[in-house]
């Protein structure tokens, strides 16, 4: 990720827009310390896209329908040393 100052920022807005489409996000820097990122437009629509909710989420599972085995091994423990 490209660090700009902010200075820099503000004198090559239109570049900096250019670059954050172009090749990700830009980093923003106050005094050396990284204040805003700017990201293209798609990127902000793809990261504020609604997410499943959890039940959705194992309904779409490609497992679905696939029959698991639950039975639980009867076998004893095996002796530990501590």
């Amino acid at each position: 990720m490209k660090q700009w100052q902010l200075q820099e920022a503000k004198a090559r807005f239109s570049e900096l827009l250019r670059s954050a489409s172009k090749d990700g996000p830009q980093e923003i820097t106050v005094r050396g310390k990284p204040e805003a990122v700017i990201i293209s437009a798609s990127e902000f629509q793809r990261l504020k896209k609604r997410k499943p909710r959890f039940v959705e989420f194992m309904r779409s599972s490609p497992l679905k329908g696939v029959e698991l085995d639950l039975t639980r091994d009867k076998s004893p423990m095996r002796e530990v040393d501590l």
